[in-house]
């Protein structure tokens, strides 16, 4: 498990995407999914957990995720623009 989330962690960095911002955003690419909740014990990780999902992940690391086996080939992942 630890050896993935180095994995995971590698391509993130890669892309400059947050770990922490990658696994909120990435339920969002599910067609059922409407909404993530994450649980924030004040008001300063509210607002980190918004910083995260407001973080532009490029639909690039999406496709290196899965492309190295990460994510599943048929998974859905969220399509943002590469800007």
């Amino acid at each position: 498990v630890l050896e993935r989330v180095r994995r995971i962690e590698a391509i993130c960095a890669r892309h400059k995407v947050s770990l922490p911002a990658a696994a909120l955003q990435f339920p969002l690419g599910h067609p059922l999914v409407s909404s993530v909740i994450p649980g924030a014990r004040s008001a300063d990780e509210l607002e980190q957990n918004l910083a995260y999902l407001r973080e532009d992940i490029p639909s690039s690391m999406w496709t290196d995720l899965r492309d190295s086996g990460l994510i599943a080939q048929g998974a859905p992942f969220p399509m943002t623009d590469e800007g």
